[in-house]
């Protein structure tokens, strides 16, 4: 655990008491900081009054006495307008921060000086969960202790101390960003741009300026990775160029004079202005799609300032596992001869997330829907001809239908129990080359699940319940 000791001896407020809340909770009251709080469920409440914090409706808090609010990345902070408390805090002169915050002021205290451990902080709107873990995978075949946290897997505060091997690799929502002021990584890396969260941020602009934001907080000393093949990245790759750090371009399909770029089924290192070949993905069966060209080349380029030897780093990459919940294959069920592959994607909570899936497989059986996103499915028309039937779950289920109507078979489903068994069945009896049961649903989970991986593991879960003949199933397919 890393100890946050920056308000010992203060008063430190904490609202939301979910998996970023508790962390800061037990490393504030580790460092000597007293601890008030507030969550709107009440068994949060409980485990934070367990953790050591007084509870109390943050309307009675003495605002006067409190050092600083650390607020839950999923509290809005700007848009659509600031939550209550977030006005109550500003008017009080309260600075609003985040756990990682936290974890910066204890890593790297005293600002462009060297940290207690390299920093690598990866953002974007796609491939960064993957491309975070990756760059930990690789670090760690190299023989680094890499802590691997943040916006995946453990909160940044739940790492552990670091030591003379330790590099922290931190994924960086947006959310996460608009609360670190001062973290500076070593290394930042930007994946790509797409329209995403615009709720919480109200336009693409705002949004795009966010992700920039994390980028321009990278020390002189650091490196920037950005990759360039859409128009919003592009001019934040060329802004940052012309700043005086070392900016690093990766494109997927574009030669690149200088920088690392993917093309024809290979992985190119031109950072010393000559294209070396070091890697062919076809030697990376987990990492299947043109999508994941690009998350292998920004963990490359992530990679190279630790790892010299670009063979190890090509070796590690070759023997990644791949990631929960994105396009992992969670079973396979039917006769030798007729199978049927079960892919839990369920990470992708968007549509250009989900295209990259459509996009590795011929006969899908897609289950989609949740809590609906702007724009929809309407992009990802292009991939309907793959699609065999879709199977909506979900608030977004009447306005997905609304898109397939009379351009895909498609049912709704409701839940994601039914949607499994019906997809799983007529998969089956489909007679297709290579049917596959696609859970990618480009939506949000908040509707029915807690996050994008209780919705996967539910998934992983009723396809592990399935026979191993599947029945036949009678639908009301449209």
């Amino acid at each position: 655990m890393i100890v946050s000791r920056a308000f010992s001896g203060r008063t430190v407020a904490i609202f939301g008491l979910a998996r970023t809340g508790l962390g800061a909770l037990k490393s504030l009251r580790a460092g000597g900081a007293e601890v008030i709080a507030w969550a709107d469920n009440s068994a949060a409440r409980d485990d934070g009054h367990m953790g050591g914090a007084r509870i109390l409706p943050w309307r009675e808090w003495e605002w006067e006495n409190i050092a600083a609010l650390i607020l839950s990345p999923g509290v809005p902070l700007t848009h659509p307008r600031p939550h209550e408390v977030v006005s109550h805090a500003k008017a009080a002169k309260v600075p609003v921060i985040g756990d990682v915050e936290l974890f910066a002021r204890e890593i790297r205290p005293d600002g462009d000086a060297p940290g207690l451990a390299p920093v690598i902080a990866i953002t974007g709107t796609n491939g960064k969960s993957t491309t975070t873990a990756l760059i930990g995978h690789i670090l760690t075949s190299a023989g680094f202790d890499a802590q691997v946290g943040g916006n995946i897997g453990k909160s940044v505060l739940e790492l552990a101390l670091p030591s003379a091997k330790t590099i922290y690799v931190l994924e960086m929502s947006s959310f996460q960003i608009d609360l670190t002021p001062g973290l500076k990584p070593d290394v930042g890396l930007l994946s790509n741009l797409t329209p995403d969260h615009l709720d919480r941020h109200g336009t693409m602009e705002n949004y795009a300026a966010v992700k920039e934001r994390l980028l321009r907080q990278v020390p002189k000393s650091g490196q920037v990775i950005v990759g360039v093949d859409d128009d919003l990245s592009s001019a934040i790759f060329s802004a940052l160029a012309g700043s005086g750090v070392t900016a690093w371009p990766v494109s997927v399909g574009k030669v690149l004079g200088r920088g690392i770029f993917a093309i024809d089924g290979a992985l190119y290192d031109a950072q010393n202005g000559r294209a070396a070949k070091v890697l062919d993905f076809a030697d990376v069966p987990r990492l299947p799609g043109a999508h994941n060209w690009q998350n292998m080349a920004l963990a490359f380029a992530a990679a190279k300032p630790f790892v010299k030897d670009v063979r190890a780093i090509a070796s590690a990459i070759s023997s990644f596992p791949g990631l929960a919940h994105r396009m992992e294959e969670v079973g396979v069920i039917g006769p030798p001869s007729h199978p049927v592959r079960f892919i839990n994607d369920s990470k992708a909570t968007n549509a250009d997330a989900t295209a990259r899936a459509l996009a590795c497989y011929a006969d899908i059986f897609w289950i989609a829907g949740g809590k609906p996103k702007e724009g929809g499915i309407e992009s990802l028309s292009g991939f309907f001809p793959r699609i065999r039937k879709a199977y909506l779950i979900g608030e977004a289920a009447p306005m997905f239908a609304r898109s397939l109507d009379g351009k895909v078979a498609y049912e709704a489903s409701g839940t994601l129990e039914k949607a499994v068994a019906a997809a799983a069945a007529e998969a089956q009896a489909s007679g297709a080359g290579e049917p596959v049961v696609l859970l990618s649903p480009a939506c949000a989970s908040y509707d029915q699940f807690k996050d994008f991986e209780q919705r996967g593991d539910v998934f992983r879960a009723l396809v592990g319940r399935l026979p191993r003949e599947i029945p036949s199933y009678t639908s009301a397919a449209s």
